[in-house]
């Protein structure tokens, strides 16, 4: 017998009210997982109360065996899941059920667009399965008593899911949840034995506790109906793909089916079980690195702790999974998992194993790993930054735009650009961009694509750094083609830059005093083909790419100029140097230095000026074809 106190209406936040009608549109067609997501909810709250009860055993002396219950009524048409783990306190279950405590909320919100299969996958990748409740029920009531409060410390949720709910306190002796669905008139096969059974061991039949069917018709007493083995502690031969995308469901919540997995157990000086996923989808929070990361750990199978990320470097943050160490003491905090000596072999090992299951992806499936690039390469490439020792591992999982299929799609390896390499390139070439079309169209590259060298072309935030990390792969140095200094593959190595300036030399100081103060330098280029002119970056200063990031950082740089490079077979140049009026030779040197400026992607320092010379230029032109 229950006695109701307290009771009181809330209103729910504005972002569950918001997420209650688009999960009831999204989901609709697949909303059957409401079950699998509550069924996970109980599992959690199992996993919670073993591991609090390793400091306070109390929690489980009075009822020690943790299970799952499925109760169905078919005259009343509900459908309750019960289990008798942690439970909630009045204060729990006001900010559980009423609120989303999780930062990103907004975003995620923001990037719905009524499009049932793409906001079903965002729905399941924030997490937020009690709410798919309401797909199929018009009422939700739970029940709950947190462990090792008193019985009178109960308490009553209830709500239509419409905008508000009541909760009250209660006197409920036994621990645990209890989620009692009202199911709406044409959900009532969800009361049907057969058809639950059916689901629980569709999506739940690798949860690590007992799920019981409440005895049906005929039937002396309850069936378990799942395997009730945590899934990552069965042999890898007696478990099929099936299962484990079911159980990457449940671990993350997510709709999709994962890419690809690896499950391994490690013997031997160090004993552990790991169960890693790729997912096919980003998450929304993918770019914030202060997100909630990491995988579930256990310790002798005993829960411990959710989002562990101490066991995978950042930028393998989308990784989901398990891992199950026999060594970790019980008690293991994020403190001392930082400070154990297990820690540092694990996560290298599964780092590298994770390395090795994407390399495999890509051996084995070019479409599957294509998205999986589309979805998460630019957090790998952090990785060859952050992770010197496994650069040599990541280099050929990267992926790049380049001149060779002209596209802005990231799909040539850097293996397929040394098996392209003409004779003699011992360079990698790369040219740094804004935007694909700025790379693709660079004057830079002009002469190495007359040549038929390839060139990569970077446009990411991150490529700058990159760039600077990777430095060389397979004995190929990697060559920033907007660089001063730049040499080509057959070129004639008595031509040096003096050489070269040598014969244009009255020209390169007329202009460099125009626009000394502007640029460092003006050079004959032996890079260009049909520009004019294009501005290179000395070789030790930060590429304009780079300097742009940085700045809108708020970080404060040193003033830098860029070296000008002209075309002198160019018939602008040759117009330029022929020019005997020193105002319009003036003009005309600021326009050719603006336009390569432009050309690169780069801002003028005064735009109203270059408006000015080049209106100016105009009217000249339009005078000389009136008076022609």
């Amino acid at each position: 017998m229950t006695t109701a106190t307290a009771r009181e209406t809330r209103g729910f936040q504005t972002e569950v009210r918001q997420l209650l009608k688009l999960m009831i549109h999204s989901l609709y067609s697949n909303k059957e997982i409401f079950l699998r997501e509550l069924i996970s909810n109980a599992s959690d709250a199992a996993d919670k109360l073993r591991f609090e009860s390793l400091e306070n055993p109390d929690l489980l002396s009075d009822d020690p065996d943790l299970a799952i219950g499925i109760t169905s009524d078919k005259d009343a048409r509900t459908l309750t899941i019960a289990d008798n783990g942690i439970g909630m306190s009045r204060e729990e279950l006001i900010q559980n059920l009423g609120t989303i405590a999780r930062s990103g909320t907004a975003e995620f919100l923001q990037q719905m667009t009524g499009d049932q299969q793409h906001d079903a996958r965002l729905i399941g990748q924030f997490g937020v399965g009690f709410y798919s409740a309401f797909i199929v029920a018009d009422k939700v009531i739970v029940e709950s008593r947190r462990a090792g409060l008193a019985a009178g410390e109960g308490v009553r949720w209830e709500s239509d899911g419409a905008g508000e709910f009541t909760v009250e306190t209660i006197e409920r002796a036994e621990r645990g949840t209890s989620v009692t669905l009202h199911l709406k008139e044409a959900e009532a096969e969800f009361c049907e034995p057969l058809r639950i059974e059916t689901l629980i061991r569709k999506y739940s039949d690798h949860i690590a506790f007992p799920v019981s069917l409440a005895a049906g018709d005929g039937e002396d007493e309850d069936r378990v109906v799942n395997e009730a083995t945590a899934l990552w502690t069965r042999s890898r031969n007696d478990i099929d793909d099936d299962e484990y995308r079911e159980f990457y469901k449940h671990l993350s919540h997510d709709f999709a089916d994962p890419l690809i997995w690896s499950h391994n157990r490690v013997e031997g000086k160090r004993e552990y079980t790991s169960l890693l996923y790729v997912p096919s989808n980003a998450p929304f929070d993918l770019w914030n690195r202060e997100a909630p990361r990491g995988l579930k750990l256990y310790v002798q199978r005993v829960f411990i702790m959710d989002d562990a990320e101490q066991f995978l470097p950042l930028y393998l943050r989308f990784i989901k999974g398990v891992v199950d160490s026999s060594d970790l003491p019980l008690n293991v905090s994020r403190e001392l998992l930082q400070q154990s000596p297990e820690l540092g072999a694990m996560r290298s090992a599964m780092t590298r194993r994770v390395l090795d299951m994407l390399a495999k992806l890509a051996r084995n499936s070019a479409d599957d790993y294509a998205k999986f690039w589309g979805e998460f390469g630019q957090v790998i490439k952090e990785g060859v930054v952050e992770d010197h020792a496994n650069k040599d591992k990541i280099a050929p999982l990267l992926r790049f735009a380049t001149t060779h299929s002209g596209a802005d799609r990231q799909d040539q390896s850097l293996d397929d650009y040394v098996g392209r390499c003409i004779e003699g390139q011992d360079s990698i070439y790369f040219i740094l961009a804004d935007n694909p079309a700025t790379a693709l169209s660079s004057p830079h590259i002009e002469q190495l694509t007359d040549k038929g060298i390839e060139v990569l072309l970077l446009t990411d935030r991150i490529d700058p750094w990159l760039v600077d990390g990777l430095q060389e792969y397979a004995g190929k140095a990697l060559v920033d083609a907007a660089r001063g200094g730049l040499e080509l593959p057959g070129g004639d190595g008595k031509l040096t830059q003096d050489t070269l300036d040598d014969e244009h030399k009255p020209l390169l100081k007329k202009v460099k005093k125009v626009l000394k103060d502007r640029v460092e330098a003006v050079h004959v280029s032996s890079r260009l083909v049909s520009s004019p002119a294009c501005v290179v970056t000395g070789e030790n200063e930060l590429s304009p790419q780079l300097r742009r990031v940085l700045e809108a950082s708020g970080q404060a740089l040193p003033d830098s100029k860029p070296i000008l490079e002209v075309n002198v077979s160019h018939p602008l140049l040759e117009r330029l140097s022929a020019e005997t009026d020193d105002g319009r030779f003036d003009a005309l040197a600021h326009i050719v230095l603006d336009h390569a400026l432009l050309a690169e992607g780069s801002q003028l320092d005064d735009p109203a000026a270059y408006v000015q010379r080049m209106n100016s230029l105009l009217l000249e032109l339009d005078s000389t074809a009136g008076t022609g």
